[in-house]
């Protein structure tokens, strides 16, 4: 059980038979009447978010999440499959349950698989991944660091915006979490 005066961005929570990860929140202290926590919830399943007010130190039961590392081995049909890298057995998850982080996801790549109550809830990967562009524009003689970007496809597919040096073949490295060029490898 976890106090609403607990509530921090991240928290996860067990509400009406599902886990919500706590966005926002905010100790409000009127002027007349009781202390409350308003807090801005999102379902980590289904993804919807919703506002809901909590009485100050109400008691809510914290979602115990399970982490276990995976390694992605292969994709068959639409399943995307990954191996529990201490007990080696396999997992399959769909592009639904990856989330729109599929499209940085590469063979012996290994994430970090979230579970609630042996349930899939999330794949997190790492902030930073390293792919090789496979299609782009050619770069133009006078092109320099500090110029504009044009748009490249790196090997699994996802188009990422990087400067004009940047060449067919080339690895870099790009941010995850906000789809940004980092750099090269």
């Amino acid at each position: 059980m976890i106090s609403s005066n607990d509530f921090r961005p991240g928290v996860t929570i067990e509400l009406d038979g599902s886990v919500w990860r706590v966005v926002e929140f905010l100790h409000v202290k009127p002027g007349k009447g009781s202390a409350f926590v308003r807090t801005k919830l999102k379902n980590v399943q289904s993804g919807s978010s919703v506002e809901r007010t909590f009485r100050a130190g109400e008691t809510v039961p914290q979602a115990t999440l399970e982490k276990k590392v995976m390694q992605y081995t292969y994709k068959e049909a639409e399943q995307f499959v990954f191996m529990d890298m201490e007990s080696y057995e396999e997992a399959q998850l769909t592009a639904e349950q990856i989330g729109d982080r599929v499209k940085y996801i590469k063979e012996g790549m290994e994430v970090n698989v979230i579970f609630w109550n042996e349930q899939v809830l999330e794949v997190e990967l790492p902030n930073s991944v390293t792919l090789e562009i496979t299609e782009t524009d050619p770069g133009v003689k006078g092109d320099t660091a500090t110029g504009g970007t044009k748009p490249a496809t790196v090997e699994t597919g996802a188009m990422v915006m990087v400067p004009l040096f940047i060449s067919i073949g080339e690895k870099i490295r790009i941010d995850t979490r906000n789809d940004t060029y980092l750099g090269r490898e």
